[in-house]
């Protein structure tokens, strides 16, 4: 007997939207006090107490911000939820809950959606937030997930864009660029895939690449480390459009200016080698590329002991008087003006 190995396709108007709704989110757990109701009723209902709510919500587009040629399901799931969930860190924020919103076309079976929310389920999980509700509804075409993102701190914690000052010093979480060339190098075999479909894709020398626009993480230990070391960055931002905008942000928000250092900027030897062989400058994906998802925060020149040698940061730069602008000194010891070209959400 010849085993059927056709995927299972079950038909989303099968089980209706709130017979959808019980089917996906029944494997959520409630970990955090300050739920009172999840998934169930009108509302979730939530108590933070004497503290602070931080709400951040994030669109993502089918053919805008993913490509399901090369993106699993379950990945989508898992990065979606990630990339809410830093903008509450950037807030030296916890984050505490999360809701999720799906419009799905028909193309989608059950089964297609339970791989997305197999995702969701374990970035949940991984960085302890509850899932406590959303909305389902159709699509004409593609799939849409909007996820909103919400934590708690104590006011005195909250740190924002607009208290940068002049001599702070600008420090960086992690590496940058990955990102960007991780998804060139999926673009470049999804063109091959489609002249030679039987040609199979080596990857090997690019998985970390791969993982960090794949399956980014969060950077929820920052504000833990930077809470340990005594540290209270004056201004913090995530880095999801590129550093170069988001450098930009942090200025002009706290009126100050930037000399940012080429050869200080963190770069991965995978990053570095992929850049070669695409014939792509590497600080101009540094600068640029995005969904880096890392912290980029300022603190005072006094606090530069406590984090002096700490693997986790690199100090990139300094603040100015705004009137100096915002420039990038390159390897050659030259200004060049720095200019916002990052991801546009808009273009």
């Amino acid at each position: 007997m010849i085993e059927d190995k056709t995927p299972q396709r079950t038909s989303l108007s099968q089980l209706g939207e709130f017979g959808l709704i019980e089917h996906l989110t029944k494997h959520f757990e409630i970990k955090n006090e300050s739920t009172l109701k999840g998934i169930g009723d009108d509302a979730a209902v939530l108590n933070f107490g004497n503290k602070k709510a931080v709400i951040s919500t994030d669109l993502l587009i089918e053919g805008v911000h993913f490509d399901l040629a090369y993106v699993p399901l379950k990945h989508l799931g898992y990065k979606a939820v990630t990339v809410n969930l830093s903008d509450i860190y950037a807030m030296n924020a916890k984050a505490t809950q999360i809701t999720v919103s799906l419009a799905v076309s028909n193309r989608f079976p059950l089964e297609a959606l339970e791989e997305l929310y197999a995702g969701i389920t374990l970035a949940a999980k991984q960085y302890k937030v509850d899932v406590v509700g959303g909305d389902t509804t159709s699509s004409q075409k593609g799939l849409i997930i909007s996820i909103t993102a919400i934590g708690e701190a104590q006011e005195e914690d909250i740190v924002y864009r607009n208290g940068a000052k002049e001599n702070d010093l600008l420090v960086v979480s992690g590496d940058l660029g990955a990102a960007y060339m991780g998804l060139q190098v999926l673009e470049r075999e999804k063109q091959v895939f489609q002249v030679n479909p039987n040609n199979q894709p080596d990857l090997d020398n690019y998985t970390y690449l791969i993982e960090r626009q794949l399956k980014p993480e969060a950077r929820q230990d920052i504000p833990e480390i930077l809470k340990a070391l005594e540290i209270k960055p004056t201004a913090m931002i995530d880095i999801s459009d590129g550093l170069s905008s988001e450098i930009m942000h942090l200025c002009k928000q706290s009126n100050v200016g930037c000399n940012l250092y080429e050869d200080k900027l963190p770069l991965d030897p995978q990053f570095i080698n992929v850049c070669e062989e695409f014939n792509i400058d590497s600080t101009t994906i540094a600068l640029n590329g995005g969904e880096d998802y890392e912290l980029l925060f300022t603190i005072p020149m006094d606090d530069f002991d406590k984090i002096k040698g700490n693997p986790h940061f690199t100090v990139i730069g300094h603040m100015t008087q705004a009137s100096e602008g915002v420039h990038l000194v390159t390897r050659a010891n030259t200004k060049i003006e720095l200019k916002a070209r990052g991801w546009n959400g808009l273009q």
